[in-house]
């Protein structure tokens, strides 16, 4: 699998590059992201946690959490603890505003963490949700593996994640937006000009459709599904243990 990292010419591993990315993007980020998407992103969220609903859960674990959109969002499931994970403590820390704002600061509770080894026993979560993050793992198995093991039996796993349309002309009109315009946007608006570079080179390379599907049913995942969201710039994908 690829190694497109945020900076080419850092001596760092893609972990602490991502990381330092997202703290350097942490206080543009929900701004660029509703002027990147469109605001779509809002509606595929609400889509996310309808599934997460259906399921019930107790308890909801969100990885590569950010500022919380997802977690704050899976407040309106029953749901009694929802834990956001981030390796990044700057976008923690707008997150933990946004969710003291709202008053949930008593139901969801922000941990800084690595995805790849996650602070939690065996079989801990109902559901467990990662929108727009996997693509950031450093090494995309051992993220998913980690999760398995922290998801209850029966246990629901919704990803939320870029993907590529196929059919013409949406898949030119998308190669031509994330390689041209995407970054030009980030260079004007952010202070870190890398960054909405590699968020458009890492989803271009990264698998998605059934290459995604089969990645999680080697893991062990099962009832795995897709569902393309807007022409297939966006795929939810839904499986269980």
């Amino acid at each position: 699998m690829s190694k497109v990292k945020p900076y080419k010419n850092s001596a760092l591993g893609k972990k602490e590059q991502v990381t330092k990315m997202f703290d350097n993007i942490s206080s543009d980020y929900d701004g660029l992201n509703r002027v990147i998407s469109f605001g779509i992103d809002i509606k595929w969220r609400k889509k996310v946690v309808n599934i997460v609903k259906n399921s019930n859960p107790e308890s909801i674990l969100d990885i590569a959490t950010g500022t919380g959109d997802l977690a704050i969002n899976l407040a309106e499931t029953d749901a009694t603890k929802i834990v956001g994970l981030d390796i990044s403590s700057g976008m923690l820390e707008i997150g933990k505003e946004k969710i003291k704002k709202k008053g949930l600061d008593s139901k969801i509770e922000m941990v800084l963490g690595d995805s790849e080894n996650l602070p939690f026993k065996n079989d801990t979560f109902d559901a467990i949700t990662v929108a727009f993050g996997v693509r950031n793992f450093e090494t995309l198995e051992n993220g998913l593996k980690e999760i398995y093991r922290v998801l209850k039996p029966n246990g629901t796993f919704v990803i939320l994640e870029t993907s590529v349309p196929t059919k013409t002309p949406f898949k030119q009109g998308y190669s031509l937006y994330t390689k041209n315009i995407l970054p030009l946007i980030g260079k004007i608006f952010s202070k870190d000009r890398s960054a909405y570079r590699y968020l458009s080179e890492s989803a271009s390379v990264f698998p998605y459709g059934e290459a995604l599907n089969n990645i999680l049913r080697k893991i062990g995942f099962i009832n795995v599904e897709d569902f393309p969201q807007t022409l297939g710039v966006a795929t939810i994908y839904k499986s269980s243990k």
